[in-house]
């Protein structure tokens, strides 16, 4: 993001261009917000029109369908009250359903004991189910205290009685919820003679709601005078449920704002949060009944071609802006080019690139005049760098000598300081021994055991040796010993078994009784031209470390040769020599120890020894069990 921002501060042309877009926004902004929120209010208030039209409509055909009923029983009441006896009512309760394809069910209740030879229960029922209509006689259960018949009674007067379950044990019953139109029966004197109620099929009342919806997602919802439910598309709360507990499940106070005003016979529309969802919900009373019914329309329903709308518009205001943006960055960027061009031609010489050209200008404009300025700064600038740098650069080249210079000095003092350390631990050591041992025999007077004085000759010897072989190895590897080599080489013919085994025979002379295995393929006449003194050398020394530097159990030498060459192969067990110092391990006085035993030449001189005999010394890096070396020399 830092990025961009810099990119921006930097560019004239995008901040003009990004200025002008900003501007358009502010306008397309302001003015397609006011065009949106009106044309938002304007699509709420005709969908809510539009659902209120509907929702008329449909309460008019629910009206009417309850009319049906009600007409249908008023027509025959007047009959019944004249003809109220047993035979009649049944008959009478049967031509009510037939005659009216409204009415689903129709049962005549005489009030207890009206017919004493039937008992205290009498009542005529006769029911649709699918194309046959049957009548009975009901079972007899105590059907007063039902609210069909109950009701009306206590009221005196007809009324719907909200849906129910018909189903009695026992008798006839209707296969689906009923809600029943009830009217109670007098005679002339006034006296009661009972309850004519016919039954409308609640799923009949659904479908007949339910045929017009206005959006694909709308749908229609029929509340009791308790807010029961008795049309909802989600047939589990049919009856069961009331819209307060759906409004206590969801936590919206409007669902119960709703419902008060529906259960209070009230008209009009709001807008309702349901499932998580906004919804316009358009209710209207059922006349005639304590029921309301209400029109559920979602949101994402009145608005799907509004939004529609919104993204085809935001699309085309996207487009119009990178438009915008691109045409009015590539006229910004035209006008300002040569000024970019000598931004960029500045911050190349800034950036210490004083050989950059700027070109003259022919215009006569400020932005000409300004190039021309910084063209005539640019040239005498590289002008003066040119001889700054050519001063500079012999200053850094006589800077560099003396670094090099110092860094040898320190680097040769400090490897003479740690040879001197090296050599007087090495030498020391030895030399105590000898001073000790001689000393110890003056002062014994030739008392000492013939033993001890055998020990003390051979340690005295053996140091000796190692006297001896220090300061071979050091004029060795001096610059006179060197050109001494070269000079001296003598080449004779010199047998590969005896070089080798002289030379296991000179590690003894170091570490008596040392367990050395000696394998050759080679006859003991086979033989080569090479100067013996420096293969000898060469091979014990290899050897010798062998010897110092394994376990000093398993150490061997095999003899073999090629069509070519000649292979001495020494292996030995032990810690072998780390990969880390493999490289620089035939350097001369390089050890991994500055204070470990040896003066660090005998890897180097062994190495230059058989060079210069026309061979190579080659350390085995397949051998993982301690280390191996094999020298390789010509057979002629």
């Amino acid at each position: 993001m830092k990025k961009y921002l810099q990119r921006i501060r930097q560019s004239l042309s995008l901040r003009l261009s990004i200025s002008v877009l900003l501007m358009a926004f502010v306008i397309f902004l302001a003015s397609l917000g006011i065009l949106f929120v009106e044309s938002r209010r304007h699509i709420r208030q005709e969908s809510t029109e539009h659902a209120t039209n509907v929702l008329t409509a449909v309460s008019q055909r629910v009206e009417r369908s309850l009319s049906l009923v009600e007409n249908a029983t008023k027509s025959t009441d007047w009959l019944v009250v004249q003809n109220f006896h047993p035979d009649s009512l049944l008959a009478y309760s049967r031509r009510i359903v037939l005659l009216n394809s409204a009415v689903d069910g129709c049962s005549i209740t005489a009030e207890p004991n009206m017919f004493p030879s039937y008992g205290r229960y009498f009542s005529a029922y006769t029911v649709r189910e699918s194309d046959t209509i049957v009548t009975v006689r009901e079972g007899e259960y105590n059907y007063y205290e039902k609210a069909w018949y109950k009701t009306p009674k206590e009221l005196g007067r007809d009324c719907w009685i909200d849906p129910f379950d018909d189903f009695n044990e026992g008798t006839l019953s209707a296969e689906e919820m009923i809600a029943s139109y009830c009217k109670p029966l007098y005679d002339e004197q006034g006296n009661m003679l009972g309850v004519i109620s016919s039954d409308l099929s609640l799923p009949k009342l659904s479908a007949a709601i339910d045929v017009e919806k206005p959006y694909p997602n709308a749908y229609f919802m029929l509340l009791g005078e308790k807010g029961q439910f008795f049309v909802h598309p989600d047939t589990t709360l049919l009856v069961n449920k009331t819209v307060f507990e759906i409004a206590k499940v969801e936590d919206h106070q409007e669902i119960v704002a709703l419902g008060q005003r529906m259960i209070q016979g009230r008209e009009g529309n709001m807008h309702v949060v349901m499932g998580g969802q906004h919804h316009i919900v358009c209710y209207k009373p059922v006349k005639g009944t304590k029921w309301s019914l209400a029109l559920v329309c979602p949101e994402y329903d009145i608005f799907r071609s509004y939004y529609q709308l919104i993204n085809i518009v935001i699309g085309l205001i996207l487009f119009g802006f990178v438009a915008i943006f691109l045409f009015s960055r590539n006229i910004v960027a035209q006008s300002i080019r040569p000024l970019s061009r000598l931004v960029q031609q500045s911050q190349h010489i800034a950036e210490g690139h004083y050989d950059e050209v700027i070109p003259h200008s022919r215009r006569i404009d400020a932005v000409g005049r300004l190039q021309n300025s910084f063209a005539t700064m640019q040239e005498s600038l590289h002008r003066h760098v040119a001889e700054i740098q050519q001063i500079n650069e012999g200053r850094i080249l006589r800077n560099e000598q003396l670094h090099n210079a110092r860094i040898q000095m320190e680097e040769a003092n400090r490897q003479k300081t740690v040879f001197m350390q090296n050599m007087t631990h090495q030498i020391r050591t030895p030399l105590n021994i000898i001073l000790g041992f001689a000393q110890l025999l003056r002062d014994s007077n030739n008392q000492l055991p013939v033993e001890d004085i055998r020990n003390g000759k051979d340690m005295m010897t053996k140091n000796v040796l190692t006297l001896k072989r220090m300061v071979l190895m050091l004029y060795d590897s001096s610059e006179l010993g060197q050109n001494e080599e070269l000079v001296n080489l003598h080449r004779e013919k010199v047998s590969c078994n005896e070089v080798a085994f002289e030379g296991i025979e000179a590690t003894h002379l170091h570490f008596p009784g040392l367990p050395i295995v000696f394998e050759s393929s080679l006859p003991d006449d086979f033989c080569i031209q090479t100067d013996r003194l420096y293969l000898m050398r060469s091979l014990r020394e290899l050897l010798y470390n062998s010897a110092k530097y394994s376990d000093g159990q398993h150490i061997s030498v095999q003899v073999s040769a090629t069509d070519t060459h000649v292979r001495f192969v020494y292996s030995d067990t032990g810690p072998g020599i780390k990969e880390e110092y493999a490289d620089n391990m035939y350097e001369f006085f390089t050890k991994v120890d500055d204070l470990s035993q040896g003066l660090g030449l005998g890897l180097p001189l062994s190495k230059r020894h058989i060079c210069h005999l026309g061979g190579d010394l080659i350390l085995d890096k397949d051998y993982h069990e301690g280390c191996r070396f094999i020298v390789e020399l010509p057979i002629s």
